[in-house]
């Protein structure tokens, strides 16, 4: 059986869009229980950390904002390639 570790590396290979679709399975896997239920809230947590950075990052110009659509698309060629 592989180690947590040779699994991480060959998962890091991956582009970008696929490890972010391994990662939601792997949330999706998880039977969450009293001793898990602590994960939510933590992932919870990291999304709204990273809203309040992705809204500062607006605000003070140091990326651009593109609409929705263009957005998708580009998640969709992501995903096509």
């Amino acid at each position: 059986m592989r180690t947590v570790d040779e699994i991480f590396n060959q998962a890091m290979t991956l582009p970008n869009a696929s490890r972010v679709l391994l990662v939601e399975k792997l949330v999706e896997s998880l039977e969450l229980d009293e001793d898990t239920t602590h994960i939510d809230e933590t992932i919870q947590e990291l999304w709204i950390e990273e809203a309040k950075k992705r809204i500062d990052e607006i605000r003070s110009s140091s990326v651009k904002a593109i609409p929705g659509e263009e957005a998708l698309a580009q998640v969709r060629q992501l995903l096509e390639s």
